[in-house]
């Protein structure tokens, strides 16, 4: 019985994972049933809007900007050992460019949103099951699912695209300040680089990562949120869980979509 404790320990882990996408499939096509009724619920959508997109910007400029700046460093760095000089001076802007577009600001703000708005979903809607909220609008006639789940998906995957294009912004001039006052580099040069290797589907591909990690964040933290038992501890873990879960989900839709658009 020792022995194989581990293979069931492994068993039970791969199948509640299995149970959590089936919970979160079945959320999803639910949700997307309910869209119809999003118009009606416009108020809510602007809520969460406000509360996942607006709210958001303070922190994420501040990862933003230190984000184009360590970028900024770090390449300058790597190009010394290659070219020194010319790499530095001609290519920096565009090898920045391309990590923040591509990488940097859709991966970075998709997992701050993840441990800000996801597990605040979590805890708002577990907060709400657990002290029967949930059930007292089931009572009225009201499905929570488009009530609660479906202004903050919809809010999700449309304010996260938002946040990454002003991320795209703040790191560039984080990665600009750091260039001309450390590295030496003008704005001129910096910037010329990065408009002359310029790729419109570079920006694209960011922003379709952007509305995956949005919608796949506010998903999770609706799923297991109206899924939390256990009063205040339960909820606790709730959070844990939905930021742990949103964390793994970018991360690995990341790999995903990479692999497809590029």
């Amino acid at each position: 019985m020792t022995i194989n404790a581990p293979f069931f320990w492994i068993g039970d882990r791969i199948i509640s994972f299995f149970r959590e996408m089936g919970y979160m499939a079945i959320m999803l096509f639910r949700i997307l049933r309910g869209t119809v009724y999003i118009f009606q619920h416009r108020h809510l959508v602007l809520k969460q809007m406000l509360k996942i997109g607006v709210n958001s910007l303070p922190l994420v400029s501040v990862v933003s900007i230190f984000t184009g700046a360590v970028a900024s460093w770090q390449a300058a760095y790597q190009f010394e050992g290659f070219a020194p000089g010319m790499s530095t001076y001609d290519f920096l802007g565009a090898a920045v460019s391309y990590a923040i577009f591509i990488e940097l600001s859709p991966v970075l703000t998709g997992l701050v949103i993840a441990g800000r708005v996801g597990a605040s979903i979590a805890a708002e809607l577990g907060t709400m099951r657990v002290t029967e909220q949930i059930d007292a609008l089931e009572t009225l006639a009201i499905d929570p699912i488009n009530y609660l789940a479906a202004p903050r998906f919809t809010a999700g995957w449309v304010m996260l695209p938002i946040l990454v294009i002003y991320s795209y912004l703040i790191a560039h001039i984080g990665a600009g300040v750091v260039a001309l006052l450390l590295l030496g580099v003008s704005s001129t040069t910096f910037f010329s680089s990065v408009q002359r290797y310029f790729l419109v589907y570079n920006v694209f591909s960011g922003i379709v990562k952007a509305l995956f990690f949005g919608g796949g964040t506010a998903l999770v933290g609706c799923s297991i949120g109206f899924r939390t038992e256990g009063g205040a501890e339960g909820v606790g873990h709730a959070t844990i869980k939905a930021f742990v879960f949103s964390s793994a989900f970018i991360l690995i839709s990341d790999y995903i979509l990479a692999v497809i658009l590029f």
